[in-house]
C-alpha cells in the first residue's frame, strides 16, 4: 500500500512537473517580419515639355519714309537758271587752261547760292563747256577745251558744289561765240560756259 501511495505521489509529482514545465516553457515568439523597404520608385523619364504653340504674328510694314525730292521743282529750276545767267563765262589766255583772276571772279559770283541749292538735289546736274579759238588743230583744241572745263570744275568743287553734279564737255573751236578773225574775237571764244544739263 505504501508503494502504491508512493507511486501515486510520484505520478502526481511527475504530472505536476510536466504541467509546470509546460506552463513555463514559452513558445519562441517569431520576430515580426522586417518591414520590407519600399520599392525604389522606377525612374520615370521626364517627357520634354512641348514647345509652346507658335502664334503666327504679322508685323505691320513700316510706314514708308518720305524721301526728300532729288530733283528741284520748276520754281527752283528757274532760280538756278537765273544764277547761271548771272555767272559770267570765265575767259582764258591763249593756249592756256589755268583760271585767271578775272575768271575766278566770274565763277565766284553766285556759286555759293548755287552750291546751297544743288546739294539738296543730287539728281540735278550742270555741264561745264570748254571752248577755244579757231587757231590750232581740231584735236588740239578739243583737248585744250576739256582742260579748261576741268579747271572750272575743280574750282567749283573747291567752292563746295558736289563734283558728281558737274559734268564737263569740250567743243574745241566748233562753237565759237564770235566769228571775227582777230584777237578781240578770239578772246571771247577762249572760255568756259555753264549750262543746266538737259534732264526730264
Amino acid at each position: 500500500m505504501q508503494n502504491y501511495r508512493r507511486a501515486a505521489i510520484l505520478a502526481v509529482a511527475a504530472v505536476s512537473l510536466i504541467v509546470v514545465g509546460c506552463a513555463k516553457k514559452k513558445v519562441a515568439a517569431q520576430p515580426p517580419p522586417a518591414p520590407s523597404a519600399p520599392a525604389a520608385p522606377t525612374p520615370q523619364r521626364s517627357q520634354p515639355a512641348a514647345p509652346p504653340a507658335r502664334v503666327a504674328t504679322t508685323t505691320p510694314a513700316p510706314a514708308p519714309v518720305s524721301q526728300p525730292p532729288r530733283y528741284p521743282s520748276a520754281e527752283t529750276r528757274a532760280r538756278i537758271d537765273t544764277l547761271l545767267a548771272r555767272i559770267e563765262d570765265a575767259y582764258f589766255d591763249y593756249d592756256k587752261h589755268t583760271l585767271r583772276p578775272d575768271a575766278i571772279v566770274a565763277l565766284k559770283g553766285d556759286s555759293t547760292e548755287l552750291r546751297d541749292i544743288l546739294k539738296d538735289y543730287p539728281d540735278y546736274k550742270l555741264t561745264i563747256e570748254g571752248h577755244c579759238d579757231e587757231r590750232g588743230s581740231a584735236e588740239y583744241n578739243i583737248a585744250l577745251g576739256e582742260e579748261r572745263a576741268q579747271s572750272a570744275k575743280d574750282y567749283l568743287v573747291q567752292v563746295g558744289i558736289p563734283g558728281p553734279q558737274l559734268n564737263t564737255v569740250t567743243y574745241g573751236k566748233d562753237k565759237p561765240a564770235c566769228q571775227e578773225h582777230d584777237e578781240a574775237c578770239w578772246q571771247k571764244n577762249r572760255r568756259i560756259h555753264i549750262v543746266a544739263q538737259s534732264q526730264k
